[in-house]
């Protein structure tokens, strides 16, 4: 396996978590005791992925004293910063991390907690240009990423409003990049983003476009633990999920 860097989009405030984000960003709010970004950059340097890519906006020296306190030593670990938090969606936050995606890289969104365990499932997939991770579920809400696949399991269409009749599956919110994968998601970022209107769209607005170029397949990671960070109530499901001994 090609050495591989993960790029974090941890820009935004996550205002639909305040007042408990009133002065910090959604990253740093604690999961059993430790903040969720942490818990990321932990779990990937399990795995095996030294080089971190973080995208910060909203309270960006927080997230820096993060890095003094608990990775001073490892200089591996970067921010890029982000000033258009405010005004634009995850979508430009991949744009400034573009220069980081001329080889392969996981995209991980910046409030997905995950275990070392699924990275490696992740890690190990098949080989495509671009692998979605998706985990499956009985019902759908109206906030889940939704994803269609093809019956051989390569993605057909993700987006929250894929009509319930045909949704198989839900987008967790890491992406792995590999091949000519990178390479076609940073010009498509790069196209779409001459475009003023598209600084509201998210990354997975172009991961949906570009599955119907057959580059996305789909990777499983039913079984393992993790957990989207939107509401108050997925704290409390978070810390149940990894206050478990051996974290």
């Amino acid at each position: 396996m090609n050495a591989v860097k993960a790029i974090i989009l941890s820009a935004g405030q996550g205002r639909r978590l305040l007042p408990l984000t009133e002065n910090s960003p959604k990253c740093l709010l604690p999961v059993a005791n430790k903040p969720v970004l942490a818990w990321q950059i932990d779990a990937l340097q399990t795995a095996g992925i030294d080089e971190i890519v973080i995208v910060a906006g909203f309270q960006v020296r927080q997230i820096e004293a993060l890095l003094q306190a608990r990775y001073a030593d490892r200089s591996s670990i970067r921010i890029v910063f982000n000033p258009f938090y405010e005004v634009a969606d995850n979508l430009a936050s991949c744009w400034l991390a573009r220069s980081d995606m001329s080889s392969d890289f996981l995209l991980l969104n910046g409030d997905t907690v995950i275990e070392p365990k699924l990275v490696l499932q992740v890690l190990n997939s098949p080989s495509a240009p671009i692998t979605l991770s998706v985990d499956f579920k009985k019902s759908y809400d109206a906030d889940d990423m939704k994803v269609q696949l093809n019956t051989d399991g390569w993605v057909k269409q993700v987006s929250k409003i894929v009509p319930p009749d045909q949704i198989d599956a839900e987008s967790i919110g890491l992406v792995y990049f590999r091949e000519h994968g990178p390479v076609c998601f940073r010009q498509a970022i790069e196209a779409a983003l001459r475009h003023p209107a598209e600084l509201k769209s998210w990354y997975l607005s172009i991961i949906d476009k570009l599955a119907d170029q057959r580059l996305v397949n789909a990777c499983s990671v039913k079984g393992y633990r993790w957990c989207e960070i939107d509401f108050v109530e997925d704290l409390a499901r978070a810390g149940m999920l990894f206050n478990q001994e051996g974290d």
